[in-house]
């Protein structure tokens, strides 16, 4: 299982106890933009917090090799489409130039220190020679070139094809040498080690043929992976120890890597990709953090990291941007870039296998702060679903299949099969969405105004509540004589002047002046019942209807609650003349004693109601009550 976890341009990745640091924001921006859009990418997040290792790391369509210079200074990279080949400044983290060339580059050899003398191999069976100032000489060869590779001590160009010979191009003497013969019927990868100068090569039918160029013939020849009697297995990658030169890592078209000790014609390890993919590419890769040199071999699918004397995996990088088509490992790092069927060169840092190079320094505050303060997270594209929520969804029938993965005490679902399961259940799930989002919005908008707040006074904090809140002016809509036109004039209402007044100001501070809502010449000056008053009889009493009544309201259409609030607003209604007829009067009765003594002192009794029994019990009324029965 990978634990992940994200923060600023950097996703972590957790495999085998090795954390593994992906840069996700390498997000490019197309030059031919407007200006107002380039602006707007000051507000997107994405963007904000995107990484860039080396600026414009990119090609157009795909990237097809990408290797660094002896020197570590620069990086070369080779893509399409067009054609092209790209060098970056790595101490500038910029592109220095790029050039573009006719045919697709297969393969390519830094002849010098940096990037001054490099020579590609393309698919025209050309092979271009390139110097500082640009293009400096082309040459053809006679069949179509598979690999290169660059013979310093001798100025040799090695040249793999599909025949049985390795062409030998001398850079010093300007001319084609005699070809190394082989017995394979074609060569798809010629390597050469820097220790002891051997050349080997690995054919289609399997087998690993060495060179020596002092001799110019061939010292030994094995069957590398055809070993276990596999048949129709090609070696595809090959790659000699630069620590000891007597090792030879070879791997095969069946996705199998070898090992060989050269004083030895059978391998001592074995590794398999198990993706059944060609190994594409071999490194031996060593690092302070270990004695050891690591294993970095890569097929189309996957990069593993592995120790060769154990063969246990360290990590493996199995990128979704396309199949793979090459490996960039820095030397003595933890950083690597992958040559992918698409057009970002991803970036991956591993603090275990090494430091981060010199030239990006910065990645080792980057992890180290989001070590600090990150959140984790598992399986960013899934959405973890209980027992429960699976029934809500109605996907309980999906339990043992491969849509729900079982994870604890629930199930670990696709997060897009997740949206369209939430959006069939409540299809109105957005549009509520929408008003929370609205609502919290005019909520923030409010609470952003300057408000002034006014201090209540302490007698009939009520009445000045109301003032307060029904301050301003009313529109009211008036017609003129003819009748035609609407003229809307302002009726102003009472506002806080009014507690400022000396004339009434004594009445929002003297206590004698408080207003009693319950009081005969207040309930005679407002017919309609208070609330207290309202809710007061509607918990003491209950209302009796007789057989007339019932059937009178039932051909009313009425309901008794309906018809008690007729009766309540009727007098209000008949003086404002709309309602002529009197409503007949309606009979309550009382629930109880208890509920007539709480009437008649204008108390309600739902409080002491939602009282546990105990309570109740232990209460002084219930005491009295019960000490009065006995």
């Amino acid at each position: 299982m990978a634990h992940q976890h994200q923060g600023g341009g950097l996703k972590a990745t957790s495999i085998n106890g090795v954390k593994m640091y992906s840069v996700s924001g390498q997000r490019s921006v197309a030059t031919w933009l407007p200006p107002k859009k380039m602006r707007a990418l000051r507000k997107d997040p994405n963007y904000l917090q995107r990484v860039d290792v080396i600026q414009d790391l990119r090609f157009e369509t795909a990237t097809t090799k990408i290797k660094p210079t002896p020197d570590g200074e620069y990086l070369v990279a080779s893509g399409i489409y067009p054609p092209q080949v790209k060098v970056y400044e790595l101490k500038e983290l910029s592109l220095k130039f790029e050039r573009h060339l006719i045919s697709e580059i297969i393969d390519f050899q830094v002849l010098s220190d940096d990037y001054s003398k490099m020579a590609f191999l393309c698919a025209d069976r050309s092979v271009c020679l390139h110097a500082k100032y640009g293009s400096h000489y082309s040459l053809r060869i006679p069949r179509m070139g598979r690999d290169i590779a660059y013979d310093c001590w001798s100025c040799d160009l090695l040249c793999a094809a599909t025949s049985p010979d390795i062409y030998r191009i001398n850079l010093e003497q300007g001319r084609f040498l005699s070809s190394l013969s082989s017995r394979s019927p074609a060569i798809n990868v010629v390597s050469r080690s820097k220790i002891h100068g051997l050349v080997a090569s690995g054919g289609e039918d399997g087998a690993v043929e060495c060179f020596d160029l002092r001799a110019k013939s061939s010292v030994g020849r094995i069957n590398a992976v055809t070993v276990n009697d596999d048949i129709d297995q090609e070696v595809t990658a090959l790659e000699f120890d630069e620590d000891g030169g007597f090792f030879m890592c070879v791997g095969s078209s069946a996705g199998k890597v070898l090992i060989y000790d050269l004083r030895s014609s059978r391998p001592f390890r074995e590794k398999d990709h198990m993706f059944g993919s060609p190994i594409l590419n071999i490194k031996w890769h060593k690092t302070l953090n270990s004695e050891r040199p690591k294993l970095i071999t890569t097929d189309r699918h996957i990069v593993r990291i592995w120790d060769p004397e154990t063969g246990e995996g360290m990590t493996s990088i199995e990128p979704t941007g396309g199949n793979i088509n090459d490996v960039c490992a820095f030397e003595g790092t933890g950083l690597m870039l992958l040559a992918l069927d698409s057009s970002q060169i991803p970036s991956h840092f591993i603090p275990a296998l090494g430091p981060a190079p010199k030239w990006c320094s910065y990645l080792e505050n980057l992890t180290e702060e989001l070590e600090e303060g990150a959140q984790t997270t598992i399986y960013d594209d899934f959405k973890f679903l209980t027992k429960e929520d699976l029934e809500r969804l109605n996907l309980t029938n999906l339990i043992g299949t491969p849509c729900l993965r079982a994870y604890m005490h629930g199930f670990f679902i696709n997060y897009k099969l997740y949206k369209k399961a939430q959006a069939i259940v409540d299809p109105f799930a957005y549009d509520a969405y929408i008003l929370q989002r609205t609502k919290e919005k005019l909520d923030l908008q409010q609470a952003q105004r300057i408000t002034i707040k006014r201090k209540l006074p302490k007698v009939n904090r009520e009445l000045a509540a109301r003032i307060l809140e029904n301050e301003g002016t009313e529109e009211v809509e008036v017609k003129d004589d003819e009748g035609d036109k609407k003229n809307k004039k302002k009726k102003k209402g009472l506002d806080s002047g009014l507690m400022k007044d000396e004339r009434f100001a004594a009445m929002f501070e003297n206590e004698e002046f408080q207003i009693d809502e319950s009081s005969q010449e207040y309930l005679s000056l407002h017919p309609i019942a208070s609330q207290k008053q309202s809710s007061l009889v509607e918990e003491h009493f209950e209302p009796v209807m007789e057989e007339d009544e019932d059937q009178s309201l039932s051909d009313s259409g009425l309901s008794a609650s309906d018809q008690s609030s007729e009766d309540e607003l009727g007098e209000n209604r008949r003086d404002r003349g709309n309602n002529k007829s009197r409503a007949p009067s309606r009979l309550f009765e009382v629930k109880d004693e208890r509920h007539a003594e709480a009437f008649w002192n204008r108390t309600s009794l739902a409080e002491e109601d939602a009282l546990p029994l105990g309570e109740r019990v232990a209460s002084p009324r219930e005491k009295t009550k019960f000490a009065s029965f006995w």
